[in-house]
C-alpha cells in the first residue's frame, strides 16, 4: 500500500471541506518541564478530526441511492451526517446508548436518520452492517477502513506542512483510525506513542495477544476511545513501525482536561485529553532533549456546558 500517495489524495479531495486547524506551542505548561506542540484538531468540523474521513469517503466513492449508513460511538457518526448533509446525501446513523447528548445532537441537527441502540458500539454496528445488507446503502466504517485512514492521515501531513518539529508524538486511541493514519503518514520518521485508556485499550491487548482481541469497554473516554477490538490496519501498521501504547487512568485523563481548560481555555472531551495525560501522568516520559506533540482530537463534551 502506498499510503503517501493515498494520504496526499485524500488532502487534494477534502480541501476546502474541513478546518485547516491551528497549531500551538506551550512551555512549561499542564506540570510538564519542556515545550509541547499542540494541534488543535478538536475544532474541526463538528469537533473531531473525523470529518476528514468522511469527506474522503464520499468524495473518492459513488453513493447508492440508499444513501449512506454508519455505526458511531457519536462522533464519527457526527462527521458522516455532517458530511453527507454537505454534499447532499441521506444517512443513517446507529449509536449506542452510551453516545453523549452533545453527540446525538450534531447527528439529528445534520438531519440523520438517528437510530439509538441499546448496548455498545458493537451493537450499533451489529444493527447498521444488517441495514446495509436490507437496504444497500453505503456502510462507512468508523475506522478499519482505506478510505477513513487515509483521511484521518492528513491530520499528519497537515502538520508537517505547519512546522511540526517533534520527535515524537502522542496520540489517543479507540479503534485506530487517527493513529493508523499518521502512523501511515510519518512511516517511521517520527516516533509515534499511542496513548488509552486502562479501561478502554484495544491496541494495547492485541500488542500483548499479538492479534486483535475483543476488549471489555468502560470508563470516562468510552464513548469516543470505546472500540471493542482495534482495526487490523491499525494493528498492522502498529507492528511494522514498532509502536508503543502506553496506558492511563480515568483520573489522568480527567486531570489533563482540567489543566486544557484552566491553563490554555481549550475545551475538549476526555478523549481530546488523553494523549496529554500520558505526559502529565508519567505514562510517558519523553528522554532529555526529546521534542514532544499531543494531538488534542475530541471536543464533544458531555453534557454540552453551553446548553
Amino acid at each position: 500500500m502506498d499510503w503517501t500517495a493515498e494520504i496526499e489524495a485524500a488532502a487534494g479531495r477534502i480541501k476546502g471541506h474541513v478546518v485547516r486547524t491551528p497549531v500551538m506551542k506551550v512551555d512549561r505548561s499542564f506540570g510538564v518541564d519542556h515545550s509541547i506542540e499542540l494541534k488543535l484538531e478538536h475544532i474541526q468540523h463538528t469537533g473531531t478530526f473525523k470529518a476528514r474521513g468522511a469527506f474522503n469517503t464520499l468524495l473518492s466513492q459513488e453513493v447508492p441511492e440508499a444513501g449512506l449508513v454508519a455505526a458511531s460511538g457519536g462522533n464519527h457518526g457526527a462527521a458522516v451526517a455532517y458530511a453527507a448533509h454537505q454534499l447532499g446525501h441521506k444517512a443513517r446513523i446507529y449509536v449506542p446508548e452510551m453516545a453523549g447528548p452533545s453527540k446525538v445532537s450534531l447527528i439529528r441537527d445534520a438531519g440523520a436518520d438517528l437510530q439509538v441502540v441499546p448496548g455498545a458500539y458493537s451493537d450499533a454496528l451489529e444493527q447498521a452492517l444488517a441495514y446495509e445488507a436490507e437496504t444497500g446503502a453505503m456502510q462507512i466504517h468508523a475506522y478499519d477502513a482505506l478510505g477513513t485512514v487515509a483521511g484521518q492521515g492528513t491530520v499528519a501531513l497537515e502538520w508537517e506542512e505547519q512546522g511540526l518539529e517533534a520527535d515524537t508524538v502522542l496520540i489517543a486511541v479507540g479503534g485506530g483510525g487517527l493513529i493508523a493514519g499518521a502512523m501511515a503518514w510519518f512511516d517511521g520518521r517520527r516516533r509515534v506513542i499511542a496513548v488509552e485508556p486502562e479501561t478502554s485499550c484495544a491496541l494495547n491487548a492485541a500488542i500483548s495477544s499479538g492479534a486483535p482481541v475483543d476488549v471489555e469497554v468502560s470508563g470516562v473516554a468510552a464513548n469516543a476511545l470505546g472500540a471493542k477490538r482495534i482495526g487490523q490496519i491499525c494493528y498492522d501498521l502498529a507492528v511494522s513501525t514498532g509502536t508503543e501504547s502506553v496506558l492511563v487512568t480515568d483520573e489522568a485523563i480527567t486531570r489533563a482536561q482540567k489543566a486544557l481548560w484552566q491553563e490554555r481555555r481549550q475545551l475538549v472531551e476526555p478523549a481530546g485529553a488523553t494523549a496529554l495525560a500520558a505526559l502529565m501522568s508519567g505514562a510517558y516520559v519523553p528522554a532529555p532533549g526529546e521534542k514532544v506533540a499531543v494531538l488534542l482530537c475530541g471536543a464533544n463534551i458531555a453534557p454540552d456546558p453551553m446548553q
